[in-house]
């Protein structure tokens, strides 16, 4: 797995039963891991989607910020994915069956969380890099390591260790607009965190004296697909939503 020879696609002869305009395009080896892997996900698991709405604005202020120095000094954008990312591992630590794997005898829940990241290789297929002990890394440094694997994943520099034992993944389709995207789990995960597209939009918050007012802020979806032979339905909502209170609520000036 350390690197993908095949060729992502090739053009082969046209489908028998298409018209001289059909083309085939041949699978690659990752289009057919890819595929065996998924196919196996959904015959395995009890595939269950929930989601919920997050108020990005206090993620954005400390963008807003710090994003022109951040791009300067790091070369890449700060973009919601680490934010998310770290909310994400500290809500494990309050509903930790989401970090198991599950067997015909006992959900095995692991005590560190290795967070696989879905990563596009230019619409060739798909790797799944792992960050390593995430709740012990800041949103600077999962944003740093986010990035170091994502480009050698697309230069086909990873390495047998960088793609194995993830315990927890999180899929990024936001930056295309997504609203809401259903993924299927990353086996042999019990959940895998999809984070969709952020637009501002009006929303009505309250204020100290309990007062309301309609302001724009930066909102997106969150959603998580979750295997219910794991667990039910309460846990993994009361876990989004943690990710939820975390994303809104923390004082993410202070990871930086």
């Amino acid at each position: 797995m350390t690197r993908v020879s095949e060729p992502a696609s090739s053009e082969g002869p046209p489908a028998a039963s298409g018209s001289s305009r059909t083309r085939a395009i041949r699978h690659s080896l990752i289009r057919r891991r890819t595929a065996e892997h998924l196919r196996r996900s959904v015959d395995t698991s009890a595939h269950v989607y929930s989601s919920i709405e997050v108020d990005f604005e206090a993620v954005d202020a400390v963008r807003r910020v710090r994003a022109a120095d951040w791009k300067q000094r790091e070369g890449f954008g700060l973009s919601y994915l680490p934010f998310t990312a770290r909310a994400a591992a500290q809500a494990i630590a309050t509903f930790p069956e989401v970090n198991g794997t599950f067997t015909a005898d006992a959900l095995l829940v692991h005590a560190d969380v290795h967070l696989g990241i879905a990563v596009d290789l230019d619409f060739k297929g798909l790797m799944v890099p792992v960050v390593r002990d995430v709740t012990s890394k800041k949103v600077p440094a999962i944003a740093r390591e986010v990035h170091e694997l994502a480009r050698r994943a697309r230069a086909k520099e990873l390495a047998r260790e960088d793609v194995v034992d993830g315990t927890f993944t999180i899929t990024n389709p936001g930056p295309y607009g997504t609203l809401l995207t259903m993924p299927i789990i990353n086996q042999p995960q019990v959940a895998i965190l999809a984070t969709d597209g952020v637009r501002r939009r009006p929303v009505a918050v309250t204020g100290a004296d309990g007062s309301e007012d309609i302001v724009v802020h930066p909102v997106g979806n969150i959603v998580l697909t979750w295997d219910h032979r794991a667990f039910d339905g309460a846990y993994a909502a009361a876990f989004l939503n943690e990710i939820k209170e975390r994303l809104e609520t923390s004082d993410w000036d202070s990871e930086f």
